[in-house]
């Protein structure tokens, strides 16, 4: 099965994830109404936002280019010095756009 991406393929694609995204999130919903909540598992669910964070930002630093590392980079010295994440991610984006801009 194929799914065109002219015409109305896009919007299709767009409202199947949309659907599947809601699913899960519904899903994971419902499941978590039958778990009780002990320190165990608010550990596991405290762990897992970092290790989701690593598993999507490792390959960047890896594979990405020198915006994506001096963004990464940025991003981390400002958090670690102001410990809020909104000015140190705005900081992060800023320097990608300025290292791009001046193509370094």
């Amino acid at each position: 099965m194929t799914i065109e991406t002219s015409g109305l393929g896009p919007l299709i694609i767009v409202l199947i994830m949309a659907v599947v995204t809601l699913i899960t999130r519904w899903g994971g919903v419902f499941v978590m109404a039958y778990v009780p909540i002990n320190y165990r598992v608010q550990q596991f669910i405290s762990a897992m936002s970092g290790s989701v964070l690593v598993a999507v930002l490792a390959p960047l630093a890896v594979t990405g280019d020198n915006g994506a590392r001096v963004a990464l980079a940025t991003t981390a010295v400002i958090m670690l010095i102001v410990n809020k994440p909104l000015p140190a991610i705005a900081a992060g984006i800023v320097a990608a756009a300025l290292l791009r801009s001046f193509n370094l």
